[in-house]
């Protein structure tokens, strides 16, 4: 995270400001993709301003924005900007009254930059999440061409998008906020309804590893050390060992979770405690 915290002493400067002379590009690349939309692997293909896709996301929708002091050490205060819509359907999803609605409101890019301009010594970073940041990615850029701070900036993503995003998203995040949940397909597909989620998730962590710094979550679900846990774990030390990881022992089952058998309970302490040994074992940077 040295770049991170050069950017917060002063020493250099976030990449959207490196990247000022490349925005209005940008915001014209990003809304000919939301005319047929390929923000995310989905890869719907439909007209956004016409109708929403898989993700139910038109215009952008926030669902609320604050100052937030839950989130991993090195970044409190993060003021987080919070989606609604996402492009998962996750059976489990503890926001999913955001993620599976639209309760929101739109603001005014220029108002949102207007918010954040006032952060700088204030947020150590603004983070873009949801629901999922990927279907909103033309107001992040639009919010960004406005702005003149420089707070670093956090993409909060399940990790889903389409190299198209990436490619944008090259040019403004700081740090990849990631939310690693499967080391398989067929749970995936089962739980949150995406296909080929292994092979698109960890190309973009890859990707993301090379283009700005990395903290990957893994939220352990109950049962699944074996198919997710490990394998992710063993991926992130061969693939990104250079990432910070926090392996997150707080789910609980909500929303459609109590209709599986396997996610139906918490996971128990020694199913944590077999997942931190393993992450110790492989000398991740752990958190």
């Amino acid at each position: 995270m040295d770049r991170y915290f050069a950017i917060l002493e002063g020493k250099e400067r976030a990449r959207y400001l490196e990247n000022k002379g490349r925005i209005k590009n940008l915001a014209e690349r990003a809304w000919e993709i939301y005319e047929e939309c390929h923000f995310c692997e989905h890869r719907c293909g439909v007209n956004r301003n016409e109708r929403t896709g898989i993700c139910n996301v038109g215009r952008a929708s926030i669902a609320t924005h604050f100052m937030h002091y839950g989130e991993e050490r090195v970044l409190v205060p993060s003021y987080t900007i919070f989606f609604s819509g996402c492009n998962f359907k996750c059976v489990y999803c503890q926001n999913w009254d955001i993620s599976q609605g639209m309760k929101g409101i739109y603001i005014e890019p220029e108002r949102m930059a207007y918010i954040i301009n006032g952060l700088e010594g204030r947020a150590r970073n603004i983070n873009w999440v949801g629901g999922e940041p990927t279907p909103n990615l033309p107001y992040i850029v639009d919010v960004l061409s406005h702005c003149n701070s420089s707070i670093p900036q956090i993409w909060n993503s399940n990790m889903y998008c389409s190299e198209e995003t990436m490619g944008i998203l090259k040019y403004i995040m700081d740090v990849y906020l990631t939310d690693f949940k499967y080391g398989n397909n067929t749970c995936a597909e089962r739980l949150s309804k995406v296909k080929d989620y292994w092979e698109i998730t960890t190309r973009n962590h890859e990707i993301a590893g090379k283009q700005g710094e990395m903290i990957i979550r893994h939220l352990l679900l109950p049962n699944h050390l074996e198919c997710c846990t490990l394998p992710i774990l063993q991926w992130i030390a061969d693939n990104v060992p250079h990432a910070v990881v926090n392996i997150m022992d707080q789910y609980y089952p909500t929303y459609e979770a109590f209709e599986y058998s396997d996610i139906n309970r918490r996971i128990t302490a020694e199913e944590y405690r077999v997942a931190y040994k393993h992450a110790e074992k492989l000398g991740l940077n752990l958190v």
